[in-house]
């Protein structure tokens, strides 16, 4: 009897020991629900509230996904409140991809009240690529005004020269308003600035005087607008206006006198290698009289020896060339002390 009762309790001991462990995991399963749900209650019933639709279960697959969830559903309230019909899985995929949500949610909301078309998918491929949605959709709602050349990366005017050599010095204010289709892989400010400086600089060149472009400025607005430089860029110029042109430099003065310049300095190495070349030439020729001096008492012992010379032809001779020497001492001046 008593060996019966013991393998009666030895069968029952596993059963009570399981039975407690899932006592246990059930105590902890309500505790963690519990906290669960003082941790998202709030969260839920804001949502619920709002009409916003998030249910429980999300909020706990958020939270197991690392994803802020206060984040998703005050964006998905605010997206609901202005009209907007986007899912709670849209949001969450966009804030796993590393979007700005609550950014792109107010870009939404601006564009549908500015009646803008913009769709969900165009704002969080804008956003995932870095640009500022939100401000593309304020700079399409209230158009940019943009200073050419940019004060702060420039001397502050866009320097030109005319055809009559007069240099001319511009400042440009270009209003644009963003283009939501070019907005991916679209150019940015700095490229509409470079390419307006560009057709300021070509316009101004190709007046044939200076004064033709101070009374007319805004022909060079008008040629700069006709060339179409908003192409393959973010925005759309709305008007480009020249807001001051100021005289600067005679440039082409500048250039003729140091082109003379140049010029003078050409001819005086010219004049220089020619005066060179006849002293050489000079020293050249006296070199040869000397040597052929040296010769002349070689010829005249020759002449001697065979008799073509005598006594007497090499006196009258002697005398001829003191009578020239006297002539020359005569014809030159005395040096005074």
């Amino acid at each position: 009897m008593h060996n019966l009762t013991s393998t009666i309790i030895a069968a029952g001991e596993p059963a009570r020991v399981i039975g407690m462990a899932l006592l246990v995991i059930l105590v902890l399963a309500v505790f963690i629900f519990f906290l669960l749900f003082l941790k998202f209650f709030r969260l839920w019933l804001q949502a619920k509230l709002s009409r916003a639709d998030v249910k429980f279960s999300e909020l706990i697959g958020m939270w197991l996904r690392k994803v802020d969830t206060r984040t998703i559903v005050l964006s998905k309230i605010t997206a609901i409140q202005a009209g907007l019909t986007l899912t709670t899985r849209d949001l969450e995929s966009h804030y796993l991809a590393g979007g700005r949500v609550p950014n792109v949610v107010r870009a939404l909301v601006a564009a549908n009240r500015a009646n803008i078309e913009l769709s969900l998918q165009t704002a969080t491929a804008i956003d995932l690529a870095g640009r500022d949605i939100l401000e593309a959709v304020q700079t399409s709602v209230k158009p940019k005004v943009i200073d050419c050349p940019d004060p702060e990366k420039s001397r502050g005017t866009i320097d030109a020269v005319a055809q009559d050599g007069i240099q001319l010095k511009a400042k440009a204010r270009v209003t644009v308003r963003m283009n939501m289709d070019r907005l991916v892989g679209g150019a940015t400010e700095e490229t509409i600035i470079a390419r307006v400086g560009e057709g300021i600089v070509t316009t101004i060149g190709s007046a044939i005087t200076y004064k033709s472009v101070l009374e007319n400025p805004d022909n060079i607005s008008k040629a700069v607008l006709a060339k179409g430089l908003d192409a393959g860029t973010s925005f759309e110029i709305l008007s480009i206006d020249i807001a001051d042109v100021d005289v600067g430099e005679n440039v082409g003065a500048q250039l003729q006198a140091a082109q003379a310049e140049a010029d003078m300095r050409r001819a005086k190495a010219e004049a220089e290698k020619r005066r060179a070349m006849a002293v050489a030439r000079e020293q050249e020729m006296k070199a040869l009289v000397v040597e052929n001096e040296s010769k002349v008492p070689l010829a005249m012992a020759e002449a001697f020896k065979k008799g073509y010379l005598g006594v007497m032809d090499y006196y009258r001779m002697k005398n001829i060339m003191a009578d020239t020497e006297m002539r020359d001492s005569i014809a030159k001046p005395k040096k005074t002390e």
